[in-house]
């Protein structure tokens, strides 16, 4: 009798007759013309599959307007942001590598405010909105850096660092077909108990309606918002002390109280002075 049991003949080579059997033809199971029936298959219904959604893309395109957004509802108010774009400006007098970065950030921001570029737009009128509907290629109307004054940067290329009373530029964002009503101006205060004194440009912090309503991108491509700069008129006083600004969008129906949102209508930043 023998040792051991003898296996079946073929029992050592049934792995590879799955991969390939010479006998019947099939190939991991299956013949040539099975597969082909499977990868037709598959051909088709990917190709079915990239047709649909071909045609809903090409069917919802059709709906959407190059130059304005199908839905605007949770953007219809702007929120406000500053330049220098940092919340929390501290000024070392001594050290002027220190407010540097500052003044870099606010003169690579004006560039496109520079007089020589802005007279190229328009004189809109004051006080009125400029419509422009039937123009598929809106103007612009002008803001030029130097109403800012003493906040240009033209006068004083520290933007005031250097002195201690800096500047900060206010802007609104950008809300395809907006027009506030009433006369809006940005009004900005100290979260202490006596009174920060500040200075505008802009007068009082004026935007006026010239600059409104806004068509977007794709039409309106060399449009810059109309900006208020806030000089910050510190003494020895208020040094060493942070201080924390609230500026806000008033005399118009904007909203600027929405707990929820602490950037809509306004924004809050801090500034710290010290020798």
């Amino acid at each position: 009798m023998a040792n051991k049991e003898e296996k079946p003949e073929g029992k050592e080579s049934s792995w590879k007759d799955f991969i390939y059997n010479p006998r019947t033809g099939e190939f991991l199971g299956r013949t040539a013309s099975s597969w082909a029936l499977i990868f037709l298959f598959y051909v088709v219904f990917y190709g079915f599959l990239a047709g649909m959604f071909s045609l809903t893309m090409w069917v919802m395109l059709q709906t959407l307007d190059d130059y304005t957004p199908r839905y605007r509802d949770r953007v219809a108010n702007p929120g406000l942001m500053i330049r220098p774009s940092d919340l929390d400006i501290k000024i070392n007098l001594s050290n002027p590598q220190q407010y540097s970065s500052y003044v870099q950030d606010l003169e690579r921001f004006l560039l496109d405010y520079n007089d020589i570029l802005q007279e190229q737009n328009v004189q809109c009128p004051e006080g009125k909105y400029f419509l422009q509907d039937n123009e598929e290629e809106k103007k612009v109307c002008q803001f030029m850096r130097s109403q800012l004054r003493q906040c240009s940067g033209l006068a004083d290329t520290t933007f005031g660092f250097s002195e201690g009373q800096p500047c900060v530029l206010i802007k609104m964002n950008r809300v395809i077909g907006l027009m506030p009503r009433g006369q809006p101006y940005v009004n900005c205060t100290a979260k202490r108990e006596t009174p920060l004194q500040m200075q505008y440009f802009p007068t009082e912090g004026h935007i006026d309606k010239m600059y409104f309503p806004y068509y977007g991108k794709k039409a309106h491509a060399k449009y810059v918002q109309p900006l208020v700069a806030v000089k910050l008129q510190l003494n020895e006083q208020d040094y060493n002390i942070p201080l924390t600004i609230e500026c806000k969008v008033e005399g118009t129906d904007l909203r600027n109280n929405d707990e929820r949102d602490k950037f809509l209508g306004r924004i809050t930043f801090r500034v710290k002075v010290t020798k």
